[in-house]
């Protein structure tokens, strides 16, 4: 008997220990400013944009985004194709309303929102995300079209322009 409790003392507090010790999509502590410029820097870099991904760990829908999105793995793949993602943190601790201003407010649209910044961090589109919405989840052709709209070739010239 004292085996069974011990066991089973064992995998509760596993349980415990992992809910209050995982990994949170977003970070209130973070320095939004400076996480943005870095991820500015990469996108350069690799030839990139920047997908903002503006939410908190409280909003389900902001969590299923980032679930669904690396479940599938054509999403997943246009995703570290084609972006830079920054999770970018809006709760009581730290709405981060300075960056919000120079994003025009996009909070508006509710959470999660999407920015697209191109490789220079002008902010080329804002995302209302219940677009995206199919039924307790998102649609995987609205999302996917979504990002291959917003990509850096859908947006240059010499994808449209005839060449010689």
């Amino acid at each position: 008997m004292k085996y069974v409790f011990a066991f089973v003392f064992s995998i509760t507090f596993h349980i415990l220990w992992s809910q209050t010790t995982e990994h949170k999509l977003y970070d209130p502590t973070a320095n939004a400013e400076n996480d943005l410029n870095t991820c500015i820097k990469k996108a350069q870099q690799e030839n990139k944009h920047v997908l903002v991904q503006i939410g908190g760990n409280w909003c389900k829908w902001c969590i299923e985004f980032n679930r669904f999105c690396k479940a599938d793995s054509q999403i997943d793949s246009l995703l570290k194709a084609d972006f830079i993602v920054y999770h970018l943190n809006y709760s009581k601790e730290n709405k981060n309303e300075k960056i919000l201003e120079s994003f025009g407010f996009p909070q508006r649209f509710g959470f999660p929102v999407f920015i697209v910044l191109d490789e220079k961090g002008n902010k080329i589109h804002t995302q209302n995300s219940s677009y995206l919405e199919e039924k307790e989840s998102y649609s995987k052709s609205k999302v996917m079209e979504f990002l291959k709209q917003w990509n850096r070739k859908s947006l240059s010239a010499e994808t449209y322009l005839n060449k010689k």
